[in-house]
């Protein structure tokens, strides 16, 4: 993980609107929680490889356990790669024949009462770019190609996956927000495919660059908002950090006349992890300590701010869970640590 960001929208809907009737009229099997119904209390089901593992018979078992800490929503991100020339790649879906590892979480959040999101995201192995962040071009054929092919990918997964509860058009592509126009005109194609709400993951540092935020339904933030200045400092000044970043949020969240909804939110078992959310190196187990008391202050805080709808974890992996991977959710500290927030 790299450095990363009410009324109603053009169409008469709010996110949290949406989110209050989806929760009104999902099925037989409810999220295991007692909170506020207007809270996005979501986690990023993740992947070992490049998403096959969410075919398996794996993604009941843990969605299950996601409901066990108090989820009622799940996000995946299916990828398709990037290239340096600027062309996007991927495979094309068609409405009713889904590939199973689209096909099966869907189907089975539907089954056991979660909403589930669609979160796109630009593969960039193999590639000069860095991170999604990095990706921009310097040739105007570049950046045709780019936004051609990329806004095919994304209007082909709306179109062919139009009934999730909620569809993310992009993630960290910080470089390319500039390009407003462009994001305007995908944006308006999503919708001709999808009922779905819709927002776009900013970086934390870069969301108050986002100028299409009147388009979408949601401002959506990859929340790696560094919490302390110093390795070791303690749950006050954590929780002081928080009150000072909640309240920038709330005045911009009211000037945009839109909720915030934190599209990822995660810390590493890792000793700096209140000053570098975002650092992927892993401490000793006893970071573990750490890590779940800046999770634990963060969904706290969430869940006094109005303009913050909620947050989709950082990130929980299929079973069997691999061992040493970073910001791993599914461990008995971490999952006792949500729970003691989503389920109080």
């Amino acid at each position: 993980m790299n450095v990363r960001s009410s009324s109603t929208g053009p169409r008469g809907r709010s996110f949290t609107c949406c989110i209050l009737l989806l929760l009104c009229v999902c099925g037989a099997v409810r999220p295991a929680r007692a909170a506020d119904p207007e809270k996005v209390h979501g986690i990023t089901l993740s992947t070992h490889t490049n998403g096959s593992d969410w075919a398996t018979g794996d993604v009941a078992t843990t969605m299950s356990e996601m409901r066990e800490v108090g989820a009622g929503w799940v996000a995946i991100h299916p990828y398709a790669a990037i290239r340096a020339d600027g062309q996007v790649r991927f495979r094309a879906l068609e409405r009713g024949s889904l590939p199973e590892h689209l096909a099966k979480p869907i189907r089975e959040a539907r089954r056991q009462g979660l909403r589930i999101v669609l979160k796109p995201h630009l593969a960039y192995w193999g590639t000069p770019f860095r991170w999604r962040g990095d990706i921009e071009f310097h040739e105007a054929p570049e950046w045709e190609r780019f936004w051609a092919t990329y806004s095919r990918w994304i209007v082909n997964l709306a179109a062919a996956c139009p009934d999730v509860d909620g569809f993310v058009v992009g993630t960290e592509l910080d470089r390319t927000l500039a390009h407003e126009e462009r994001w305007r005109a995908l944006i308006q194609a999503v919708r001709a495919q999808t009922g779905a709400p819709l927002t776009y993951a900013a970086n934390w540092t870069d969301y108050q660059r986002v100028g299409f935020w009147d388009a979408l339904d949601a401002i959506g933030i990859q929340a790696y908002f560094p919490l302390a200045d110093r390795v070791g400092a303690g749950p006050e000044a954590i929780a002081r950090r928080w009150d000072e970043r909640m309240r920038e949020l709330r005045a911009y969240a009211a000037h945009h006349d839109r909720k915030i909804v934190f599209t990822e939110l995660g810390y590493n078992r890792a000793f700096a992890a209140p000053v570098r959310p975002w650092d992927d190196e892993l401490d000793g187990a006893e970071a573990e300590q750490v890590q779940a008391t800046c999770l634990r202050l963060a969904l706290a805080a969430i869940e006094r701010e109005p303009s913050v709808v909620g947050a989709f974890l950082w990130k929980w992996f299929p079973n069997p869970y691999p061992v040493g991977r970073t910001y791993q959710l599914a461990t008995p500290r971490i999952k006792r640590a949500i729970s003691e927030i989503w389920l109080e």
